[in-house]
């Protein structure tokens, strides 16, 4: 079934890039809520809370906004980013495309599960809880990573699209029904 879990979206990382150069300096003293240290990072940092996001302005035009929580407000994020530039005086087209690079979901399986007996049965799959109290597996089609929790909580990461998660997520379930895990999804 492809729309089985129950899926939240935590993050979208999208990137645009302007093809017009963008004076970092001018946009500082003139954008509230910036930061731009160019012997730390290349990049000024903007923070905006409607919607909430941050995004990364380079001077050579590329724009990465991250932290919405939806594909609608990453575009209304990008939109507003690139009317700030515009409203100081720096000329910038009115059309542009905007990518998706990335996006961050979350779901849950009704179970208690032992991890470590986990990582041992399935390959492709990394358990180190001295490090970290989750497992990393990986698939290739479509290449996202999934961290793993006991409690059966679940983060997909490195998607593009819905669609990418719920496919990812039905390929999960598969390999861990493989090695005798029941999979039942939480829903709501």
């Amino acid at each position: 079934m492809e729309n089985e879990f129950n899926v939240k979206i935590q993050n979208v990382v999208a990137f645009t890039s302007l093809g017009k150069p963008i004076p970092l300096n001018k946009l500082m003293e003139k954008v509230e809520n910036t930061e731009y240290n160019p012997k730390q990072f290349p990049g000024l940092v903007y923070r905006m809370t409607d919607p909430k996001a941050a995004a990364l302005i380079f001077s050579q035009g590329k724009i990465v906004c991250t932290g919405t929580k939806s594909f609608k407000d990453v575009r209304i994020a990008m939109h507003k980013i690139v009317d700030k530039i515009r409203n100081i005086g720096i000329p910038m087209p009115r059309k542009f495309k905007i990518k998706i690079e990335n996006v961050v979901a979350s779901s849950k399986i009704k179970a208690n599960l032992n991890l470590d007996e986990i990582a041992f049965a399935l390959e492709n799959s990394e358990y180190e809880p001295e490090q970290f109290p989750g497992l990393v597996y990986r698939i290739n089609e479509p290449r996202v990573a999934f961290l793993l929790f006991s409690s059966g909580r679940i983060i997909c990461t490195g998607a593009r699209n819905v669609k990418s998660i719920h496919t990812a997520l039905c390929k999960f379930k598969e390999k861990l029904e493989e090695i005798g895990i029941t999979v039942i999804p939480e829903s709501g």
